[in-house]
């Protein structure tokens, strides 16, 4: 499915139901929200190969937010596709992967920064802009600084573990048009940077936008 930017949101969500937010995300760009519970979070790579680096915390109690190693070790599996549960670092499931067109997601790859830019790829990217950048600004929104950032989640990002536990960073699965669909299972915050990494194959070299729109399925009150 190639999806563009002037269908309606209401024929692109991957859970049918009421529209409550239809947002596009710059490339490069940060991104928040609280998605409430029952509601569906759908994000589109619109253009493809774009990794969407992502934070959850519990809105009530941001104290409470996503563990990548709780996680990890409730599903006994590295990387994210349908099904899955997001946990938090308590247990709390905060959200569930309920719809997935692309079928790998990154769990352990990390979010680059101007000081992870500057080891990796050289001092001429110091001033690069960078995911944790991105959350920091995003995040103050919502009071949160340095020391509320975790491990993060990379929707759309190909991470390969070699059998010697290398990793790799490579071009991504995703499509034009691919989605994934996240629904909440408590109200959470939803942060996001549109990952503006060009030094590696992430984002193909060119960072480009998404859209997140998120319903209400009729069930929900």
């Amino acid at each position: 499915m190639t999806t563009t930017l002037s269908q309606p949101a209401s024929s692109i969500a991957l859970a049918p139901g009421a529209v409550v937010l239809d947002e596009y995300v710059e490339a490069r760009g940060p991104w928040s929200a609280v998605v409430a519970a029952g509601d569906v979070l759908t994000i589109v790579d619109l253009d493809g190969n774009q990794a969407v680096d992502c934070l959850l915390y519990a809105a009530e109690d941001t104290t409470v937010r996503y563990s990548a190693s709780v996680t990890i070790a409730q599903q006994q599996s590295i990387v994210l596709t349908t099904g899955s549960v997001l946990r938090a670092d308590t247990g709390l499931a905060l959200m569930t992967v309920v719809a997935d067109e692309v079928g790998v997601h990154d769990t352990i790859g990390g979010a680059c920064s101007q000081e992870s830019n500057t080891l990796r790829y050289g001092q001429h990217t110091r001033e690069q802009h960078a995911c944790v950048e991105n959350f920091l600004i995003e995040g103050s929104r919502w009071g949160l600084g340095k020391r509320d950032l975790v491990s993060n989640i990379n929707w759309f990002m190909n991470v390969p573990v070699d059998p010697d536990g290398a990793l790799g960073i490579v071009d991504g699965l995703s499509a034009p048009g691919k989605r994934i669909a996240l629904r909440a299972e408590v109200d959470t915050l939803v942060l996001v940077s549109n990952c503006p990494q060009v030094n590696n194959p992430c984002n193909g070299f060119n960072p480009t936008p998404v859209r997140m729109i998120v319903t209400r399925p009729e069930n929900i009150a």
